[in-house]
């Protein structure tokens, strides 16, 4: 996979991230949370995507190409599920600030939850596996601090539409994984 496609994957994964974040920076938050927040979505986006692959590389050895193509669908309904949202409802952003440590997990895990399955796809690929993860890593923790830095500057509405582009982006993706 080249690494403008990696870059692109991890744009994607971090825009749940961003849109929700969006609402916190809306709602305000402190520099311990924006801080706190960061680096928990960035260290789930590490790890889910690691876990993913584990799970995918498994089922790659064991069904060989039918993997690569159920890990390519499992992309392409992601992204068509984001695509829905923004057409049916829009993103739906927290309206209340994190106080606790379950509040945090919570968010950093469902914000994450795609890039597990991400992991999963790419475990069925030839992928590097370090280089891939921190890279999707570093983008959602970043697009994490930019949400919720910018949170109080833009509407609502730029979240909505950055988990549109992130839908249309794993679309893209998996409809590429689909190609021999």
């Amino acid at each position: 996979m080249a690494i403008y496609t990696v870059f692109a994957l991890a744009v994607a994964l971090g825009a749940d991230a961003f849109s929700v974040c969006l609402g916190l920076g809306m709602a305000g938050v402190t520099r311990r949370q924006i801080l706190l927040i960061s680096v928990t979505v960035l260290v789930f986006h590490i790890l889910m995507p690691l876990i993913g692959w584990y799970a995918g590389g498994l089922a790659g050895t064991v069904a060989g190409r039918a993997a690569s193509v159920a890990g390519a669908l499992l992309l392409l309904y992601l992204g068509g599920k984001m695509v829905r949202s923004f057409l049916t409802a829009g993103a739906a952003a927290p309206k209340v600030v994190l106080l606790n440590t379950w509040g945090l997990l919570l968010l950093a895990g469902s914000v994450s939850m795609d890039a597990l399955s991400v992991g999963f796809s790419l475990g069925t690929r030839q992928v590097n596996l370090l280089l891939t993860a921190g890279i999707i890593g570093l983008v959602a923790g970043l697009m994490t601090v930019a949400g919720l830095l910018s949170g109080r500057f833009v509407g609502a509405r730029a979240g909505e539409w950055a988990v549109l582009a992130g839908g249309i982006l794993l679309v893209i993706i998996g409809l590429r994984m689909m190609m021999p």
